[in-house]
């Protein structure tokens, strides 16, 4: 199953460094809204609950105007509603599968298809798979 993902940070760099800091290791799931917002967040997963917060998902995303004219910020959050939501996903010309990652994010495939919607909607052409998020990973709804 190769998941095509558009990360908004370098999900490598900060995987390590949370790695590093935390002491456990620290992978990315996905790039996604958590409900229906129009923007999305990184999202990363750590096996045990973060010792003062109690998450094992977090997610990054900017906050502020990153065009220079003001302080940009980076911010994080606890990102436990991912586990169980339900990822439409469809398929390139070449067997990635793509998902939509908010409500706002259209994405049109070198085949045709397209999917829109995030995690507020699906609207999609093509065949759509279903996947949901359980314990860092994708697994694949049988309907």
């Amino acid at each position: 199953m190769n998941i095509k993902h558009n990360p908004i940070f370098n999900t490598d760099e900060i995987a390590k460094h949370y790695s590093k800091q935390d002491g456990v290791e620290i992978k990315y799931v996905c790039t996604s809204a958590l409900g229906s917002e129009a923007s999305a967040m990184d999202i990363f997963y750590r096996e045990t609950p973060h010792p003062e917060f109690g998450n094992r998902y977090f997610g990054i995303f900017p906050k502020g105007d990153y065009s220079g004219n003001n302080a940009a910020m980076t911010m994080i959050t606890n990102a436990d509603a991912i586990e169980g939501q339900t990822i439409a996903m469809i398929e390139d010309i070449n067997g990635n599968l793509v998902y939509s990652q908010h409500r706002h994010d259209f994405r049109m495939m070198n085949n045709g298809n397209m999917i829109d919607g995030g995690r507020a909607y699906v609207r999609a052409n093509g065949m759509i798979r279903s996947f949901e998020v359980k314990d860092g990973e994708f697994v694949e709804i049988e309907e």
